[in-house]
């Protein structure tokens, strides 16, 4: 029971709920150090991109297979991959990106039911604090890949494009797979656009993919383009598994 408690309260001191003793020093210091863990583990990770999915798919369905090629196949063309670290698709595109020879990165998140790590991580950083972990996928991802997944995944998803619409980050793609899952999605989109609670500008920065090549070419463009123009590492084109060298 003890126990419990404990666990209870760390987990809403996690988001400052009223009423749990806390001490805000302590908690910039732990902040800070985050901070600069992220920023160390991260630091040579670049050209990357950041794959977002569901936790609960499982190897056979066919989010967990396509997670898997993609990945495989921008690992392939050069980049590297970031991921939650956890089960499901981001075990899915860890491996994958391990198959096509890239470096497989997972930024887990220490959670009150703890989330393990796939076996596919080359290179492991936790956190405490969702902002800290979020704040890592924008500085070393210059595209987001969307997968079929519940709340975290729809929370990246729309973090990331919140901060390309309000020009906080630049204007990297947001690439959402899984055709017909997000139909729903698709509708409530239209309906703000036609509420003019977004611009079409706006309802154009998600791009639907129906082909890996189509998701090659944005990766591609944005990277001859938007990329080079941030002195981002350039491509290195790879043909087999990761090792030391491709780093």
């Amino acid at each position: 029971m003890e126990a419990d408690r404990g666990a209870s309260a760390e987990a809403l001191e996690g988001i400052g709920w009223g009423g749990v003793s806390m001490d805000d020093r302590a908690r910039i210091e732990r902040i800070a150090a985050e901070l600069d863990r992220g920023f160390r583990t991260l630091r040579d990770v670049e050209p990357a991109v950041a794959f977002f999915g569901s936790a609960r798919s499982t190897e056979g369905t066919p989010e967990y297979a396509l997670a898997r090629d993609v990945a495989s196949a921008v690992a392939r063309m050069g980049f590297n991959v970031l991921t939650g670290g956890g089960p499901g698709v981001m075990e899915a595109a860890n491996r994958g990106c391990r198959e096509g020879g890239g470096l497989s990165v997972g930024l887990n998140i220490l959670l009150p039911a703890e989330q393990r790590t796939n076996a596919f991580v080359d290179r492991e950083c936790s956190f405490h604090y969702f902002f800290v972990r979020k704040l890592m996928f924008v500085r070393y991802s210059c595209a987001f890949l969307i997968f079929p997944g519940g709340f975290g995944t729809l929370d990246e998803a729309f973090e990331a494009l919140t901060l390309v619409q309000t020009h906080k980050i630049p204007h990297f793609p947001v690439l959402l797979f899984g055709g017909e899952f997000w139909s729903g999605l698709a509708r409530q989109l239209d309906a703000m656009e036609r509420d003019r609670l977004i611009s079409p500008e706006d309802r154009a920065r998600l791009h639907p993919i129906s082909t890996l090549d189509q998701a090659l070419e944005i990766l591609r463009c944005c990277h001859e383009g938007l990329c080079a123009e941030l002195h981002k590492p350039p491509l290195r084109p790879r043909t087999g598994p990761f090792s030391a060298d491709t780093r």
